[in-house]
């Protein structure tokens, strides 16, 4: 049996080299490295992929979600409302901004963040929503929009863990995750669905202004070389990123699909044990079903209930099983994001999480037998616990 990766980077590169190696050559041949046709090649096939009029390449994810709420024209004091379950990026750039960060619980079936839960926490300062598509699942988008359309705020996707992923309108039309929102961001960090071999970043739009202020934010608010028209940052996707990025594109919806089966196996084998919750798609779906679309499997996440998380996580640790707790502090209980505002019995199900959840390898070199091995071990684990 092959070594078992939380992500194996090296056996997916080894599939495309053919493919990558002579697109980075050719932008070290060209020497054109910032802003080069490479970067211009990607953002157009990204574009169409998506189905959003405008991809504004940049330097990482966390960068692409601050410029998003830069591009708004967000002020000092705007309330920002998003999920306590998620990783800190979300809420950093709020704080980063002066804004007001406003934490959340989520939906105890999808891990996304709660609609009652939202509405609930708008007021007069309330500004913008930002939903993240967490650990691969579409958000309740056309819930979340309509609570955007009767409050008049802003809907910031955080599509970091989501990009390829399918959300189905209660009309049945589909819209790609980051293509929904007034604005969305997304990671092409190396461990993504779709990563490049560093850091790098985007933003989607289908609004002309907006996009026109983000392309100078990106670019030290410069539209003219010299001509500084708004306040702006250094933050641009390098053309190797890019090059790397384009060659893996067109294999995009394979790895989401290479994932969804590495998921429903897991699902087959763990559904039904007492002990182990499984993720779903969307609340209203029992299971993996052979045709969704909407989760991408960014991770593969169980919830523990009567089991020892720790001692599990370290049993898989001694059978060189790598596993991950994402995340094992509520994003309210950081040092850096304390507030007297929030009340415990308002974070019930992310506190609960934080405890019960574990994260197994979920890539797209994963296969049968590492999963069989994985899986038994975690049941053998819990089952001679019990």
């Amino acid at each position: 049996m092959k070594k078992i990766q939380m992500v194996d980077l090296q056996g997916q590169y080894a599939k495309i080299k053919e493919v990558v190696d002579p697109s980075i050559q050719e932008v070290v041949d060209s020497a054109a490295f910032i802003n080069g046709p490479k970067v211009h090649q990607f953002q157009k096939n990204l574009e169409d992929y998506l189905g959003v009029k405008h991809v504004i390449p940049c330097a990482n994810g966390t960068d692409a979600l601050q410029i998003a709420m830069m591009g708004l024209g967000l002020e000092p004091g705007d309330e920002v409302i998003t999920a306590d379950f998620t990783f800190a990026a979300t809420v950093e750039v709020i704080a980063l901004l002066k804004l007001t960060p406003v934490l959340v619980d989520v939906d105890p079936v999808t891990f996304n963040i709660d609609i009652d839960a939202i509405e609930k926490a708008i007021t007069p300062k309330t500004k913008a929503i930002v939903p993240v598509h967490l650990f691969g699942l579409a958000a309740d988008m056309d819930a979340i929009m309509g609570l955007a359309k009767k409050h008049n705020l802003y809907v910031i996707e955080d599509n970091a863990q989501g990009i390829g992923a399918d959300y189905t309108h209660k009309d049945g039309s589909k819209t790609k995750t980051g293509a929904i929102g007034h604005v969305a961001s997304t990671s092409f960090f190396p461990s993504k669905n779709l990563g490049c071999y560093g850091d790098g970043g985007a933003i989607f739009t289908n609004d002309d202004d907006l996009a026109h202020t983000i392309r100078g934010i990106v670019n030290h608010g410069m539209y003219k070389r010299y001509h500084h028209d708004v306040v702006g940052v250094n933050s641009r996707l390098d053309s190797i990123q890019a090059a790397v990025l384009d060659a893996k594109l067109p294999h995009l919806d394979d790895y989401n699909a290479t994932r969804r089966h590495a998921a429903k196996k897991y699902t087959q084998i763990f559904k039904g044990h007492p002990k182990i919750t499984v993720p779903t798609g969307k609340s209203t779906c029992d299971g993996i079903c052979d045709t969704c679309d909407c989760h991408v499997f960014h991770q593969y996440t169980l919830q523990l209930e009567g089991v020892d998380r720790d001692a599990l996580v370290a049993h898989l640790q001694a059978n060189s099983i790598p596993c991950g707790v994402y995340y094992p502090i509520p994003l309210h209980k950081q040092k850096a994001y304390q507030d007297e505002r929030y009340n415990e019995d308002d974070f019930q199900v992310t506190n609960r999480l934080v405890e019960s959840v574990i994260s197994l390898p979920m890539h797209t070199e994963l296969d049968d037998e590492q999963i069989d091995f994985i899986t038994s071990t975690v049941l053998n684990f819990i089952n001679s616990n019990s």
